[in-house]
């Protein structure tokens, strides 16, 4: 499975709002699995969406042919939007699917990992980080995914800030000690997004 993940900064709320239901249009494209999104919470302004298609191939059929249409009703609502893709590599908790509809509150890292510690690093993702989360009351369900240049996104959806405040609060520091992460991150970047229903597909 391929994770897009988009970020833009909106100058245009309901443009932009408006333009989002348009992107209803991906159902029924081929390998289309779902898409979700929502604002930053600590950033005035920012939208973050998270498309999931069955594999790069159909992905790059839907971008040749039908993308910008859907796109058009956006244009001018928003500026610097940057867009990652990653390849799925494994659920954070078992059997993720690309829903939205019972989601609250979505929490996404963005590592660059050192070159000689992406093994570590994955293992670690793997064996601690996962079982952790994944036992977290409130976290429903995530994903781990690569990009080429040691870059990984971890995606967790929680059905409640609330229960992912705890999570942050109780368990982050006590994990990034046993699992050694500023030793195997070169940068770190991550947002906290209120899931918009709307833009749900």
């Amino acid at each position: 499975m391929l994770v897009k993940w988009i970020r833009c900064a909106v100058v245009d709320r309901r443009g932009f709002e408006r333009g989002q239901r348009k992107w209803a249009g991906l159902l029924g494209e081929p390998g289309f699995r779902g898409q979700g999104g929502g604002w930053s919470r600590a950033r005035p302004g920012v939208a973050h969406l998270f498309a999931f298609w069955e594999s790069r191939a159909f992905y790059d059929s839907f971008m040749a042919r039908s993308h910008d249409r859907l796109a058009a009703s956006q244009v001018g609502t928003f500026k610097d939007s940057r867009s990652r893709l990653f390849e799925h590599r494994f659920d954070v908790k078992v059997g993720f699917k690309p829903v939205f509809s019972d989601v609250d509150v979505a929490r996404v890292a963005h590592c660059r990992v050192r070159e000689d510690r992406v093994e570590h690093f994955t293992l670690m993702q793997e064996k601690v980080w996962n079982p952790a989360m994944a036992g977290s009351p409130g976290m429903l369900r995530g994903v781990f995914g690569e990009a080429p240049g040691s870059e990984f996104l971890v995606l967790s959806l929680w059905d409640s800030a609330a229960e992912h405040g705890k999570y942050r609060t109780e368990r982050v520091e006590r994990l990034a000690l046993r699992t050694q992460i500023e030793a195997d991150v070169s940068a770190l970047a991550g947002d906290v997004v209120d899931l918009e229903p709307a833009w749900a597909v």
